[in-house]
């Protein structure tokens, strides 16, 4: 039988364990005796649609290897958002005349919710027209919200860099004998995974941080100072952690301002909680208060990733190719949790339609009555997501990461 090829793409923000997504796709690839050549999407489907790709197959062995450490995307990434082929099938045209013209007959695609909305709708398109290629999703996103699976892989790693960031900031909080406020803020536009996340940071040694506030619990301003300014009758130094998507009992974005801009996907871009709230504090309780914006930081920071995070990044990987060997298309690997103790997971498979354009929220009942807090239980559900150390390779006690030669 003649030998097929494969495509790789990503759509959306990256994260500090794709890249072990995309070594467990090519390790996996590379077994089969069915498989001959690994294309990949430079700058995904958007960059493809624009004749921007090259070919992984002959890459160098080290420069592999060094994707498990290596954060953010090597092939890079695109927020592109396709039509249903019923309104505009122009994209659908190109996207399989470039499968034909490359005999490529498996596709595998990384991403979030709006990610699997273009597998379900290739998928869909491919099914419809006859055409024979398997496509499968592998998920990704520190926001921790697609629905389905017990977890996302990123979000792990993400976690333990908020958490420890939060035990940094703590402390340094403490070096005057002031009153003072730091106000961390996270990304997570629909939900609070992250900002949840820095209860990892409380301690006996030292409780930090003081109050956490999540997207899934309305936002009251006088609520927030009145927490603080209790707060601060007992200790001088008050450590909050907000999510970027805090709204208010009308739903408008407390850090939105007035701006009207959004992204390719529809999502209003986002001004800056812990900005916005700095100015309320700093006026009316204490001089002393800085905002801290971890951004790209928190998806980033491959030097603290989960070791767990990694392996489960790239499993994913691993397994959709088997899943698409195997004939099965449209759908999305998925992490289904068997145990805390022992920690056990499974990696299953979903419909990518099941997955598209979902949210999975912060449950209720890990968020605390106060709604300026979460429980132990997120505390439980959170914990084995940042366990494992790495071993990262170094030079000059410097990380060193892998440099694909893409050609564009």
């Amino acid at each position: 039988m003649k030998k097929r090829n494969c495509l790789l793409g990503q759509s959306g923000g990256p994260t500090a364990v794709i890249n072990s997504s995309y070594r467990g796709i090519l390790d996996q690839v590379k077994k089969s005796a069915d498989l001959d050549r690994i294309y990949a999407m430079r700058f995904g489907l958007q960059g493809l649609l624009a004749g921007k790709y090259f070919d992984l197959t002959e890459k160098s062995e080290k420069e592999l290897e060094l994707l498990q450490n290596t954060p953010s995307t090597v092939i890079g990434t695109s927020r592109y958002k396709i039509d249903h082929y019923d309104e505009n099938e122009e994209d659908y045209i190109k996207f399989f005349n470039f499968l034909e013209e490359h005999q490529i007959a498996y596709v595998f695609y990384v991403g979030g919710n709006d990610s699997m909305d273009t597998v379900a709708k290739l998928t869909s398109y491919a099914e419809e027209k006859g055409i024979d290629v398997r496509i499968m999703g592998i998920p990704k996103t520190i926001d921790n919200d697609i629905v389905i699976t017990d977890h996302c892989p990123g979000f792990g790693s993400a976690a333990k860099y908020i958490a420890t960031s939060v035990m940094e900031i703590a402390r340094d909080s403490r070096v005057y004998d002031l009153k003072n406020v730091h106000i961390i803020e996270t990304m997570g536009r629909s939900s609070g995974w992250l900002a949840a996340a820095s209860i990892l940071a409380a301690n006996e040694k030292l409780y930090a941080p003081d109050f956490i506030y999540l997207p899934e619990a309305v936002f009251s301003i006088d609520k927030f100072f009145a927490d603080v300014e209790k707060k601060m009758k007992e200790q001088k130094a008050i450590t909050v952690v907000v999510s970027e998507g805090i709204k208010d009992k009308n739903g408008e974005y407390i850090s939105a301002g007035k701006s009207t801009a959004h992204d390719q996907f529809g999502h209003k871009k986002l001004g800056g909680a812990a900005y916005t709230l700095k100015p309320i504090i700093k006026e009316n309780l204490c001089n002393r208060v800085k905002a801290i914006k971890f951004d790209v930081m928190q998806r980033a920071a491959a030097h603290c990733a989960s070791g767990r995070d990694i392996v489960e990044a790239y499993q994913v990987g691993a397994e959709a190719v088997k899943a698409a060997l195997a004939g099965e298309t449209g759908k999305m690997t998925a992490i289904k949790r068997i145990s805390n103790d022992p920690y056990q997971v499974e990696i299953i498979k979903v419909e990518a339609e099941k997955v598209a354009n979902q949210v999975k929220l912060v449950p209720d009942k890990w968020i605390n009555e106060d709604h300026n807090g979460v429980t132990e239980g997120f505390k439980d559900y959170v914990l084995p997501l940042i366990q494992g150390d790495i071993d990262m390779e170094t030079e000059n006690s410097l990380p060193v990461f892998s440099e694909l030669e893409t050609g564009q």
